[in-house]
């Protein structure tokens, strides 16, 4: 049997507006939207998506179970690395850890809107 991931939750108070946020500072888009609480967005390729799951829930209803914070979740980029951390700085975009050279490389930290940490280095 062969797996592949298909998307991975990440906790937001507001999808939708996540959902511009990640569009408009990371250049995703959205690829699935549910009424109930969650929608999906992802690269260009459909590949590789983020379930922004609205944590609060429906009035009325009590609200999933769901933590911000440190996603683990690994972003890669192809464009020069420091230019592209430039880049996002410039969109807006809060790193928790700058761009910093390790012993096996470039790594830096990044924050959305909701305090979900994601893990960002360049592809090679």
């Amino acid at each position: 049997m062969t797996m592949r991931g298909v998307s991975v939750a990440v906790a937001v108070t507001d999808r939708r507006k996540a959902a511009k946020w990640y569009a408009k500072t990371l250049g995703f888009r959205v690829l699935d939207d549910d009424d109930e609480h969650w929608l999906t967005v992802g690269d260009r390729s459909g590949k590789f998506r983020l379930h922004l799951c609205e944590v609060g829930g429906r009035a009325g209803k009590k609200p999933p179970k769901s933590e911000v914070g440190n996603t683990g979740i690994l972003l890669v980029t192809n464009a020069p690395f420091r230019a592209e951390c430039a880049r996002l700085v410039r969109r807006g975009v809060k790193f928790s850890q700058p761009p910093r050279k390790m012993p096996w490389g470039w790594v830096s930290k990044f924050l959305d809107p909701d305090g979900n940490e994601f893990w960002f280095v360049p592809a090679e």
